[in-house]
């Protein structure tokens, strides 16, 4: 490995590092915004854990960025209600470890803490991180989609080969005997944009090959594309036996469990791709299709633990789809990045969707009921909300704020499991790390 590609892999995971900083800040963001639009006394607001490598000041805030840039958090006044009347403020924040917890300040107002305010402006507040994580990957899906586009099979020559192999055979090397494709005598090259056959506009693939089937031992003509320049080619299929299609294009098998065929005209040429970039339409879809992919990997979580497990001790080939840590992800935008046969631009793509798919496992995993993720605080607003509304119904006391916290021995269970998880993706990926080349 030489030192252009070591330099292009520690730029891959550099990239990572600060997209996933950038998906911290802007989270955490999420949640400092409507904060103080809504009145709530925000202490601090860092990005990353650990030492303080940067801090200022700024009105009541502190701003920061800490050594360790796996998490982020703000730090709120009163986000649980003091435990008994006259006790003073518990502040936290929305970290997953809730690390900072802080004593009330002397510039603290109570009237400011968080769990006065309104149930939805509390919800809002605590959605508003997930929120932008869903707005980052909207964006990067967008950029990818209609920025670079994504690879589709097109009607551009990709290869063009020098025999024709039958029909079943798998070799790749032509043998005696093997007929010469018509494509290197008509002239046909790589790169090549086939646009019309005898006249009939071919905007896509499926339309030269059914062109070229339709015609065997008959003379064609070709318009094709080539250097910006339009060239007409003369061609004629060689008559071979092929698989019969069927209207989806998919080989058809007979009454005696083989493969019909029929007639055809080849010309030796494969499909090539090229990116296309998709209308606007095509981004919601695409980041509701990864949405439903990783719930359903929250959902089977515990088989995908013990396929990584297999493959991870007992030497089996590690599934592309499995879990993966952040030391992971850090890898394989080393290996995007590094490729030396991928383009610059389809190296950006596979960085940003890749960003895009991380926001999109962040926006799900913190709408997790669980204390203190977002998704905890949410599920105590609307269960403080629905108490309060049956003891209106049932013309009692307010009942008053309920104290989510209490639920902390089974959040610091859960915690240790995810941890413990984290450890174990980790070391998976260090072991028997996912390759993509």
């Amino acid at each position: 490995m030489d030192w252009e590609t070591v330099l292009l892999y520690a730029l891959g995971i550099l990239l990572v590092l600060i997209g996933l900083g950038l998906s911290i800040g802007l989270h955490e963001l999420g949640h400092l915004w409507p904060a103080k639009r809504f009145g709530v006394y925000v202490s601090k607001y860092m990005i990353g854990f650990g030492p303080t490598l940067w801090s200022r000041k700024r009105g009541e805030t502190e701003y920061g960025i800490k050594l360790i840039p796996l998490g982020g958090y703000v730090a709120m006044a009163g986000m649980y209600p003091p435990r008994h009347e006259g006790d003073p403020m518990r502040d936290s924040t929305t970290s997953f470890f809730d690390t900072v917890v802080q004593e009330a300040g002397p510039d603290e107002d109570p009237r400011r803490a968080f769990y006065r305010l309104p149930i939805w402006k509390r919800i809002v507040i605590m959605l508003g991180g997930p929120f932008m994580n869903l707005v980052i990957a909207v964006v990067a899906y967008a950029i990818v989609l209609c920025g670079f586009g994504i690879p589709q099979i097109t009607n551009v020559v990709g290869g063009v080969a020098t025999c024709i192999v039958p029909p079943g055979e798998e070799r790749t090397e032509c043998a005696p005997g093997d007929a010469t494709a018509p494509a290197v005598a008509a002239g046909i090259q790589p790169g090549d944009r086939i646009v019309a056959i005898d006249g009939t506009a071919t905007t896509e693939w499926l339309d030269v090959s059914e062109a070229i089937r339709a015609h065997p031992a008959q003379s064609i003509a070709l318009t094709v594309e080539r250097g910006g320049e339009r060239v007409e080619l003369t061609a004629t299929p060689l008559l071979a036996q092929n698989y019969a299609l069927d209207a989806d294009g998919n080989a058809i098998l007979g009454a005696d469990g083989e493969y019909e065929l029929v007639d055809v005209g080849v010309l030796g040429i494969n499909p090539g791709t090229e990116s296309v970039r998709q209308p606007v339409t095509a981004v919601l879809p695409a980041v509701g299709e990864n949405i439903a992919q990783v719930f359903q990997a929250i959902i089977s979580l515990p088989q995908r633990v013990w396929e990584l497990g297999v493959s991870t001790f007992g030497g089996g080939e590690r599934d592309p789809d499995s879990l993966v840590s952040v030391v992971g992800i850090g890898r394989l935008a080393g290996e995007i990045t590094s490729l030396e046969t991928a383009s610059v631009a389809d190296r950006a793509a596979s960085i940003i969707g890749m960003i895009g798919a991380l926001n999109v496992a962040l926006f799900l995993f913190n709408l997790i009921p669980l204390i203190p993720l977002d998704g905890g605080h949410v599920a105590g607003a609307l269960w403080e909300g629905l108490r309060r509304w049956f003891a209106r119904l049932r013309g009692r006391k307010d009942p008053g704020p309920i104290d989510i916290q209490k639920l902390a021995p089974l959040t610091m269970v859960v915690t240790f499991l995810l941890l413990g998880l984290g450890v174990f993706v980790i070391l998976a990926d260090i072991v028997n790390p996912i390759s993509l080349f």
